[in-house]
């Protein structure tokens, strides 16, 4: 009797285990999400913010780099070892040749710190070297190890009239590195703005079933209804088939409908990244923000926030920078000097005592004679270059706030026309509710029934597609400005440094 009872606990404790885990995936699979909620997810998880992210970090790690070029760099280098043992060809006083046999090796190493001079594009540096060379087949009466170095070099290159890469850099990376802080937050509210339109087409989908599946029960209600009257001599053939072939209709489009829903709701769980089989129910948006929008303030914004703004100054600097290129390679020019202390010794530490002075001064030139138009070309074309990218840059620019003027301008006439529609559809439906009941007591005809029907259908669809028009013009009017009009909030602060 014990392991009776024992036995049906047991049977009960799995069967609840496995109800409970079941219930628990089948909750974990449901999920019910607004457009904020599904948004928010999109920016913190999606695949695309994490290339986004990926993106800006790779931009970080660029300006990083660059940085560096400004900072001194201390580097040792050389050859630890370089042995040699072979016949090696030597040439004579008198120029026979002989083939003698070495066994040696040859050490050197040096250390040197290494800076930058960012306004003139010149490098000087601070150097120390040790050399050792090692005889194998020296005789016992010779000596097998000698040392030679550097106990301290200061050495200076300085390119004259020649184009300066660190000034240039200096100028236009920053302009890069804060056009890409600001790309990212496009491309966040860009995220925004291509899931609300899946957002929306799901929310659609769903609406389309919904209306899809309301349309076949009431087109079989009034198929039965309409059997009926033929069975009592109320009604005529041709009507009868024609219901009957609108419930055919009806059950064909709520087919598609179901299609449809399905491949919305596989576009929505692969762009957030979510599991393709999650069951997601959206609410729609019941609240309309409102908020002024002036224009002027809406183009101030975007030439102040926008990466592409930036981006303009940023070409006018880069196409005075291939200029200044091309002026550089007319004359080239290059300064080497160097002064220290060297010293060889049978010892190393001897190396130290009483080194000679090393100096070493070298002015490099060369000019080109006769180019036969090469260096004016090369002007011509750097010149035309920058007054293209002027011209460029001025079309863009005016391009850019019409762009913001049409979009703010279309985004207030959206937000008028969803009051609008939503009134549309609620004097649809009621139109639709009032002939399907003067319909069944045989006071409208079916084709009144089915115009109401489709007007019904039409402006629940357009109320719907206002609402997704006003969201997508929503976000994208913060990506094109960076500033929240609702909450009165830069989306992007710069830097302060």
């Amino acid at each position: 009797m014990n392991f009776s009872n024992s036995l049906k606990a047991a049977v009960f404790l799995i069967f609840a285990l496995t109800v409970g885990f079941t219930f628990e995936s089948f909750a974990q699979d449901s999920v019910s999400y607004s457009l904020q909620e599904m948004v928010q997810r999109a920016k913190d998880r999606s695949p695309a913010s994490l290339r986004a992210k990926t993106r800006k970090e790779n931009r970080y790690w660029r300006y990083r780099f660059f940085k560096s070029n400004y900072n001194p760099q201390l580097r040792l280098s050389g050859n630890i070892p370089s042995y040699s043992q072979a016949f090696n060809r030597v040439e004579q006083p008198d120029g026979t040749i002989e083939f003698r046999e070495v066994n040696q090796n040859f050490i050197d190493l040096g250390l040197g710190l290494q800076q930058v001079i960012a306004p003139t594009g010149g490098t000087i540096s601070v150097n120390t070297s040790t050399n050792r060379f090692d005889n194998f087949l020296a005789s016992d009466s010779e000596v097998q190890t000698r040392w030679s170095g550097v106990p301290v070099n200061i050495s200076l290159t300085q390119p004259i009239f020649a184009y300066n890469p660190y000034k240039w850099d200096k100028k236009i990376e920053p302009l890069i590195f804060e056009e890409s802080k600001r790309e990212f937050v496009q491309e966040s509210e860009m995220i925004s703005m291509m899931v609300t339109e899946l957002f929306f087409d799901y929310l659609i989908a769903q609406v389309n079933f919904d209306i899809a599946s309301k349309n076949l029960k009431n087109t079989e209600d009034i198929f039965s209804i309409e059997k009926k009257r033929y069975e009592i001599g109320a009604t005529f053939e041709d009507k009868l088939l024609q219901v009957e072939l609108q419930t055919l209709q009806a059950k064909q489009d709520l087919a598609q409908a179901q299609l449809d829903l399905e491949k919305s709701s596989l576009a929505v769980n692969s762009y957030i990244g979510i599991n393709q089989n999650a069951k997601i129910k959206l609410r729609a948006p019941d609240i309309i923000p409102q908020f002024d929008v002036d224009v002027n303030e809406a183009i101030s914004y975007s030439f102040q926030n926008r990466a592409e703004a930036l981006g303009f100054d940023r070409r006018r600097l880069e196409s005075e920078a291939q200029l200044a290129d091309a002026k550089g390679q007319r004359l080239a020019m290059n300064l080497t000097a160097s002064y220290g202390y060297n010293n060889a010794a049978f010892t190393w530490s001897d190396i130290y005592n009483n080194p000679n002075t090393q100096a070493l001064v070298n002015l490099g030139i060369s000019v080109p004679i006769l180019d036969w138009g090469r260096n004016k070309a090369r002007m011509s074309q750097a010149l035309a270059n920058q007054q293209l990218t002027e011209y460029e840059v001025e079309q863009e620019a005016i391009n850019f706030e019409q762009e913001i003027f049409t979009k703010v301008r279309n985004f207030l006439m959206i937000r008028e026309r969803i009051a609008v529609t939503k009134k549309s559809d609620e004097v649809a439906e009621k139109r639709y509710q009032i002939a399907l009941n003067r319909y069944q007591t045989g006071n409208v005809t079916i084709s009144d029934l089915n115009i109401a029907q489709n007007e019904k259908d039409t402006n629940k669809r357009a109320f719907f597609n206002s609402l997704k028009d006003y969201w997508m013009a929503y976000y994208e009017l913060r990506a094109l400005t960076l500033y929240d009009f609702e909450s009165k909030e830069l989306l992007y602060i710069p830097d302060l440094e």
